[in-house]
């Protein structure tokens, strides 16, 4: 069975996200989305926030799992026996980062092969901070976000302006 985890913080998980769970799953067996922490980033959403919207979100998908991460990476790797990780592409300026992130891994666990996707075209601009910062201003992000994740972000937003 070929088992890859998809890491990310998914703050909040958009569509873009999920447009890479449905690919990855065409060429993996399972798939553990896994939610990150990430100290370099001020999340909106709390970890088990995050982790709530990110389980609605692949719920009737039988071979897609949700869990946190917990430590590195590349132990979570050996930990579940993955055989890879997936990450999204949407351009140039995410490869530098994602190249360095998947070397760094694989020093840090040679068996580790991390497998990028690129993102569909009608995802390419999606990012969670712009979905954040047009939900804060009252805009439509509906056409981003499943329906409960709009009304998460209405919440914490505060409801529209």
């Amino acid at each position: 069975m070929r088992l890859a985890l998809y890491p990310g913080t998914f703050d909040p998980i958009t569509y873009g996200h999920l447009d890479i769970v449905h690919r990855a799953l065409k060429l993996f067996d399972r798939l553990i989305v896994v939610v990150a922490e990430n100290p370099q980033k001020k999340s909106l959403f709390s970890l088990e926030e995050r982790l709530e919207m990110v389980r609605e979100a692949v719920r009737g998908l039988d071979r897609v799992s949700v869990d946190k991460l917990e430590g590195l990476l590349a132990d979570k790797v050996s930990r579940t026996g993955a055989c890879a990780v997936v990450r999204g592409l949407r351009a140039v300026t995410d490869f530098e980062y994602e190249f360095e992130m998947a070397l760094t891994n694989r020093t840090l666990n040679p068996e580790i092969e991390t497998v990028f996707l690129m993102t569909s075209m009608e995802y390419i601009y999606l990012r969670s901070s712009l979905v954040k910062e047009v939900a804060s201003l009252g805009g439509d992000v509906s056409h981003f976000v499943p329906p409960f994740v709009e009304r998460k972000l209405k919440e914490k937003l505060g409801g529209e302006r």
